[in-house]
């Protein structure tokens, strides 16, 4: 069982908004920055738990705080 759940565009765009990323731009991917990374989420319903690990990873989210976001 992956460590992050699988979870919808929406959810993912919410979460990441709580820590201070907002959307720079959209077409096929959400693309997402707070100025000094970018997050690209894709618009899945629901995007895999792999990619999900892996985009929080990128946000510098480990596991346990991705789930308490939830």
């Amino acid at each position: 069982m992956p460590k992050i759940p699988g979870i919808s565009q929406r959810d993912a765009v919410r979460i990441f908004e709580k820590l201070g990323y907002h959307i720079a731009r959209q077409s096929g991917h959400i693309v997402m920055t707070n100025g000094k990374q970018r997050l690209i989420i894709p618009r899945h319903n629901p995007i895999n738990a792999i990619t999900m690990g892996s985009i929080a990873k990128s946000a510098g989210l480990a596991p346990d705080e991705f789930r308490k976001l939830l």
